[in-house]
């Protein structure tokens, strides 16, 4: 194996573990309110960043792996980072209805699952 399948592999992975929802779960959840209600979002208004991220996430789960671009890798790890961070930052308290949570559904990752 390559060194640029290993890093490929990884990312995979790595994706995998981050990303706990279906593409179906993610695109129901990209559709609520509380799903629009919460990210960054450009000066201008618009999308938030991480629903943004969602639509892409959801693209990735719907291809086939040989199907993968250099820019769905690039996200991939984009995914990984995120939610690795944003987790670390857990909220004291009940989370289930909070924007923390929200934000990272919006990434693919529903830390109740």
């Amino acid at each position: 194996m390559s060194d640029e399948q290993h890093d490929e592999q990884q990312t995979r992975d790595d994706f995998a573990d981050a990303v706990n929802m279906t593409a179906s779960e993610l695109k129901r959840w990209l559709d609520s309110d509380e799903s629009k209600e919460v990210g960054q979002k450009p000066a201008s208004g618009g999308e938030s960043t991480g629903h943004e991220s969602g639509r892409h996430i959801v693209r990735i789960l719907e291809k086939k792996q040989a199907d993968y671009t250099d820019d769905d890798y690039a996200h991939m790890r984009k995914v990984v980072g995120y939610v690795a961070r944003h987790g670390k930052q857990e909220p004291k308290g009940d989370t289930h209805d909070s924007k923390w949570r929200y934000s990272l559904m919006n990434w693919g990752h529903d830390p109740e699952k």
